[in-house]
C-alpha cells in the first residue's frame, strides 16, 4: 500500500461507493429489462457486480489494498498487515461510500434519493449463506495473499460470482453493502430489520475463513 492515510482511505470510499452503486444500479436496470424473470436480472445483476469488483480490486489493489469492505479491514488489521488508525479510517470511509453509493444509484434512475427496502431476506438459511459467503471471501483473500496467487483480483470477483447464484443470500459478504442495500426498495435491497443477522453471520464467516486460510503454506519472497 503507498500514499497517505487520508488519500487511501479517501480511495476506500470511492471504491466502495463504485461498488454499491455497481450492484444496486445493475440491479435495477436488470429488474427493468427483464421483464419479470428474475434469474435474467439475477445474471445480470452478477455480470456488471463481477466487473466491477475485479476492475476496482484491480485499479486500486496497489494503493489501498483494495478492501471495500470492514471485515477485510479488521481482519488484515489483525493480522498486522493494516494499522489500527488505518483499520478506523478505512470502515469509516467505506461505510459512508457504501451509502452514498446507493444514493447515487437512486440519482441516476430517478429515484427517491431516501428509501428504505422492504425485500425480506430472513431466516437461518439466509445468515448461514452469509457465514458461507464470507468465510469463502476471506478463505480467497488471506489465503490467496499468503499464497501470492497470481490474478488475485479476480479469483476474488470470480467467488463473488458465484456466491450470487449458490448462496440463498445472494452473496453480500460485507456489512457496509448490507447497511447500504437497506437503504434501496429496489431488486437488491435488504429490510433494515434483517441487516444484524447478516452482519452476525458474516462477521462469524470472516474469522472461520481467515483462520482456514492458515492452513496454506506461505509462499517464500523472490529474495529466499
Amino acid at each position: 500500500m503507498i500514499g497517505s492515510l487520508q488519500r487511501r482511505a479517501a480511495l476506500e470510499g470511492i471504491g466502495t461507493a463504485i461498488l454499491v452503486a455497481v450492484v444496486v444500479g445493475s440491479g435495477i436496470m436488470a429488474q427493468r429489462l427483464a421483464g419479470g424473470n428474475d434469474a435474467l436480472a439475477l445474471l445480470g445483476n452478477t455480470l456488471a457486480t463481477v466487473a466491477a469488483l475485479g476492475v476496482l480490486i484491480q485499479l486500486l489493489g496497489p494503493v489501498s489494498g483494495a478492501h471495500f469492505n470492514p471485515l477485510v479491514s479488521i481482519v488484515q488489521s489483525l493480522r498486522g498487515a493494516l494499522g489500527r488508525a488505518d483499520c478506523g479510517a478505512y470502515v469509516a470511509a467505506q461505510l459512508v461510500g457504501a451509502c452514498a453509493g446507493t444514493w447515487l444509484a437512486h440519482a441516476m434512475f430517478d429515484l427517491p434519493l431516501l428509501q428504505t427496502s422492504t425485500h425480506a431476506r430472513a431466516g437461518l438459511g439466509q445468515a448461514l449463506s452469509e457465514v458461507v459467503a464470507t468465510a469463502g471471501l476471506l478463505f480467497v483473500i488471506v489465503g490467496g495473499t499468503r499464497a501470492n496467487a497470481r490474478g488475485l483480483a479476480w479469483l476474488v470477483a470470480a467467488w463473488v460470482g458465484a456466491g450470487y447464484w449458490f448462496t440463498a443470500s445472494t452473496c453480500f459478504a460485507n456489512p457496509a453493502v448490507a447497511l447500504a442495500r437497506s437503504l434501496t426498495d429496489t431488486f437488491s435491497g435488504i429490510r433494515p430489520s434483517d441487516v444484524p443477522a447478516f452482519v452476525l453471520g458474516q462477521s462469524a464467516g470472516a474469522a472461520l475463513g481467515a483462520l482456514a486460510a492458515c492452513l496454506i503454506p506461505q509462499a517464500r519472497s523472490a529474495e529466499q
